[in-house]
């Protein structure tokens, strides 16, 4: 039986290995590895199953109904499932046909003021503005066939971030606890030390605007993640966390829920194709400085693991710079 490496996987599939690992975690997919063999490698069957969790996800499925997909036996739940996310689309596509109705009605009576000679207010017009006020509620089908094409560009549209979609923040710079594990499953092993840390250190209310970050960081061939507190400047960090200081600098933020890690290939084509913005690409083995922002820490240690992994929300954060001339 073929067995193909994570690197491999992920570059064939076009999907990170931040992703592949969070999948192993939450039980969607497993993999292998022989005691003479240092990689994590993947069988026939569970390339088969990641292909159909991307195909699912390229569709806006939630991980948690994926799972329930992939694993029940009952048709009709997965019907309701389908249904579920059907239902959504189609409000989707109802706010956005209603956008469209909107604004065709704002140029013909631009149009018709223009040739009147005449100064148009839009703002004063009652019926758009209930029309406009209503996105969410009213209900407006297609009045024209699509095409599959027509479809597949307008995904591909919807799909693309876009300037709203991202904020340019500036991380200030500050002192760091760090802990960095290198094993089979880093991203849990940091996270427990570094919640240990903080609450035996009472961080929260000694340091009430503490932030939390973390990234992958490897050691040659072996998977490691790295977590980061920021602390007040005089704190000493007992082992084995090690102190240290982040520069900040400017970088494109995007928010995600836990687990959409593949939102990070999004994130890298909004900035590789910015007019104003390029990345700034640091060492592979520190994710090339991208970086992932447990957002509202302080209330993120209340929290039980089952309700972290139900409401956390995380910023990808990809280091940018001005292009030049700008």
């Amino acid at each position: 039986m073929e067995l193909i490496t994570i690197s491999e996987i992920s570059r064939k599939m076009n999907v990170s290995t931040r992703t592949l690992r969070y999948y192993e975690q939450i039980g969607l997919i497993e993999s292998s590895k022989k005691d003479d063999y240092a990689y994590r490698t993947y069988d026939e069957a569970t390339i088969t199953r990641l292909q159909q969790i991307l195909v699912l996800r390229k569709l806006r499925i939630p991980l948690k109904q994926i799972a329930m997909i992939l694993q029940s036996e009952n048709t009709a739940a997965t019907i309701d499932a389908f249904q579920q996310n059907l239902a959504e689309v189609d409000d989707e596509i109802t706010a956005l046909s209603t956008i469209r109705e909107i604004i065709n009605s704002f140029i013909t009576r631009l149009n018709e003021s223009l040739h009147q000679d005449i100064k148009l207010n839009l703002l004063d017009d009652t019926a758009l503005l209930e029309a406009a006020d209503a996105l969410t509620v009213q209900k407006i089908l297609f009045k024209e066939e699509k095409t599959a094409a027509d479809l597949q560009a307008a995904n591909e549209k919807l799909n693309k971030l876009t300037d709203r979609d991202v904020r340019i923040v500036y991380l200030p710079p500050a002192t760091l606890a760090s802990i960095h594990i290198v094993g089979e499953q880093p991203e849990t092993d940091t996270g427990d030390v570094l919640f240990d840390f903080i609450k035996s250190s009472k961080l929260p209310e000694l340091y009430p605007e503490f932030r939390h970050y973390g990234f992958n960081h490897e050691n040659g061939d072996k998977h490691g993640y790295e977590r980061w507190a920021t602390i007040p400047k005089d704190m000493e960090v007992p082992k084995p966390f090690v102190k240290k200081h982040f520069s900040g600098g400017l970088y494109a933020a995007f928010m995600i829920p836990m687990g959409m890690f593949d939102e990070w290939n999004r994130l890298h084509e909004w900035a590789a194709n910015h007019n104003r913005y390029e990345i700034v690409w640091g060492v592979p083995e520190y994710m090339y400085g991208l970086l992932e922002e447990h957002l509202n820490a302080w209330n993120h240690y209340q929290w039980s693991h089952e309700k972290c992994e139900r409401d956390l929300q995380l910023d990808l954060l990809l280091p940018i710079k001005e292009k030049e001339g700008q």
